[in-house]
């Protein structure tokens, strides 16, 4: 049974799961979907030695470390389409 939530109860979920794995579907920018398996908590700084060059959070961006493909990328928030954690599945609004 999938839960509908919006998009802010959606990331407060993704920051609270303290580095657990969760996925996320979501529409890149060039309008495909996407899935991806992913965690936060996994420091940017520490192994690039470089900082981001903008403010994710000013774009509607979230910073994850994709657990297949190795590396950091950005979930838009704005264009989430659900979410899978702590065993729940949830539908955004």
């Amino acid at each position: 049974m999938n839960k509908t939530i919006d998009k802010d109860k959606a990331k407060e979920l993704i920051k609270k799961s303290n580095g657990r794995i969760f996925s996320a579907t979501f529409t890149k920018k060039d309008f495909t979907k996407r899935l991806i398996n992913a965690r936060i908590k996994v420091n940017y700084k520490a192994k690039t030695n470089r900082s981001k060059p903008y403010e994710p959070e000013l774009k509607s961006l979230l910073c994850v470390y994709d657990m297949l493909k190795k590396g950091h990328r950005m979930i838009n928030l704005q264009t989430l389409d659900t979410l899978s954690i702590n065993k729940k599945k949830y539908t955004i609004l």
